[in-house]
């Protein structure tokens, strides 16, 4: 995981106005919003990572509510559209979400309710998807 992180950091693009990690308050709040609690991957990554801005996908962030990647409202959508509550968006393409389980596991959920791809962790998917786009 560390590894990755520094990965991410190292190839962030600079931007004029960057994006900032949050407090572990942040978190609870957005747990609290959603009415779960976020898989430890996904805290990690939200709590170390979520500043790096790179490639096409735009993955979840919780320290700018009125971001358009604000964790509770990508989530809430994706569950206004049929995504299970079981799940809990991670990165918005289009109206398929990459989401993340409560093990760990990411899939790629469609808008038809299809789940078409699976990685086994977050960091795997950062791997394989993320860095990739």
């Amino acid at each position: 995981m560390h590894d990755i992180i520094e990965q991410l950091q190292e190839m962030s693009e600079t931007v004029p106005i960057p994006l900032e990690l949050p407090t572990f308050d942040q978190l609870v709040m957005a747990e609290e919003e959603i009415l779960m609690p976020l898989p430890g991957e996904l805290k990690q990554y939200l709590l170390y990572a979520s500043d790096v801005i790179y490639g096409s996908l735009e993955p979840v962030t919780v320290s700018d509510p009125n971001s358009h990647t604000f964790l509770p409202e990508v989530t809430a959508y994706a569950w206004s559209i049929g995504m299970p509550r079981e799940y809990v968006a991670v990165c918005q393409q289009g109206n398929s979400f990459y989401c993340i389980d409560q093990e760990g596991q990411m899939l790629l959920w469609n808008e038809d309710g299809s789940e078409s791809e699976y990685w086994e962790s977050l960091w795997e998917w950062v791997e394989q998807v993320w860095m990739k786009s």
